[in-house]
């Protein structure tokens, strides 16, 4: 049977990429100690997928064609569109079908309706925190996106539950195999906003301290209530919600966290301790 080895989040800022040269020394060190450190985590995993949980960021879907959750089921998915991401090491970045589709068939038996994509683009959401985190080598990818764009977006206890299902599923999958859980983006971040570049920093401690405490009903409550406020970016903390439902919500550790002026991005980084 199939183990969950890992559960791990992490921001994506693409200026963490693509302005990398205008970062400070000390955010740099920071962030790179950051991404290592879960990198280092998920090396010793041995995991041989990740299941990576992102918001797609108009690259796949648009407001035509909006799913709340959709699952990539390919043996393999399109590397990065952008072109600060051109010289990303894994293209195509290889999939595990087996995996994805006993997920989504977990899904629809347990009344969950996500859509499949046959072969994805994974955007920087996806890309920059794998890179960043060096896995040795690269586990296969099954890729999740959570709407966290544009509204309807899931609720913050359907997310909790969606990482509930993941585990369920992984748990179920008769291959042996080694799952980690990659949750990107948040915490408090505006884009194309008025506040554009604004980090609520009292919101992301208080984001945090509620992942900390574990229970779910506070922590949604909080998200539900607060997310809009803390800027547009800060509704991808729904994926940390999804990490959080798939680590049996507990175990929440901070491995850093780093308000960057400079990547518009209160970037957080985390773990859960597996019992």
């Amino acid at each position: 049977m199939a183990e969950l080895v890992a559960v791990m989040a992490a921001s994506h800022g693409p200026l963490i990429q693509r302005d990398w040269h205008a970062v400070t020394p000390e955010h740099k060190q920071r962030l790179t100690a950051a991404f290592e450190s879960l990198g280092a985590r998920l090396n010793r995993a041995r995991a041989d997928v990740v299941v990576v949980v992102s918001p797609d960021h108009w690259v796949n879907f648009f407001i035509d064609n909006l799913p709340a959750i959709c699952i990539g089921v390919g043996e393999e998915h399109d590397g990065p569109p952008e072109p600060f991401l051109k010289d990303f090491p894994w293209r195509p970045v290889p999939g595990h079908a087996g995996l994805a589709n006993h997920i989504h068939a977990t899904a629809l038996a347990d009344e969950f309706e996500p859509s499949v994509s046959h072969r994805m683009t994974l955007d920087h959401g996806f890309c920059i925190p794998l890179w960043r985190m060096k896995p040795d080598p690269l586990p296969r990818i099954v890729p999740i996106v959570v709407n966290t764009l544009e509204p309807p977006m899931p609720r913050v206890s359907r997310c909790l539950a969606w990482g509930k299902l993941v585990a369920k599923a992984v748990a179920s999958y008769p291959e042996k195999l080694r799952v980690a859980v990659l949750a990107t983006g948040g915490l408090s971040h505006s884009i194309g906003e008025p506040t554009m570049g604004a980090i609520d920093e009292a919101f992301d401690r208080r984001c945090i301290a509620a992942f900390g405490d574990g229970r779910e009903a506070p922590l949604a409550a909080f998200l539900e209530a607060e997310m809009d406020g803390a800027g547009n970016g800060s509704h991808e903390c729904r994926n940390w919600a999804v990490a959080h439902g798939a680590a049996g919500s507990r175990g929440f550790a901070l491995v850093d966290y780093v308000p960057v002026p400079e990547v518009y991005v209160g970037c957080g980084f985390a773990a859960w301790e597996l019992r």
